[in-house]
């Protein structure tokens, strides 16, 4: 399977290349933040429909955000390095370039 980034491995890029790789390194980082964000929602509200519920098909479904959550914040962080692994290559394969003056 090819990278989403292997036309960048031969290529010499340039300074507006580098800041779109950092500008997808920091939307990585929010999309993980995002994942985490509903996985402990998805949790808590698991908790509070158990602790509240008073009938058993509402205490059911409590039951299911429980799993759904930790779930949720499990595909963030396998998706965050999925994609941190790809980005971390091609900033490996920029140091070995030959640095030039252009812009």
């Amino acid at each position: 399977m090819t990278s989403p980034y292997s036309r960048f491995e031969v290529a010499e890029l340039i300074l507006r290349d580098e800041l779109a790789i950092d500008r997808t390194l920091l939307a990585n980082e929010r999309t993980l933040l995002s994942y985490l964000r509903s996985g402990i929602a998805l949790f808590i509200a698991g908790i509070s429909i158990i602790h509240f519920s008073n009938q058993a098909w509402f205490s059911a479904v409590g039951f299911a955000c429980l799993p759904s959550g930790l779930f949720t914040a499990w595909l963030g962080v396998k998706k965050y390095r999925q994609m941190d692994r790809a980005i971390m290559a091609i900033r490996r394969k920029l140091e070995k370039l030959p640095k030039t003056d252009g812009i």
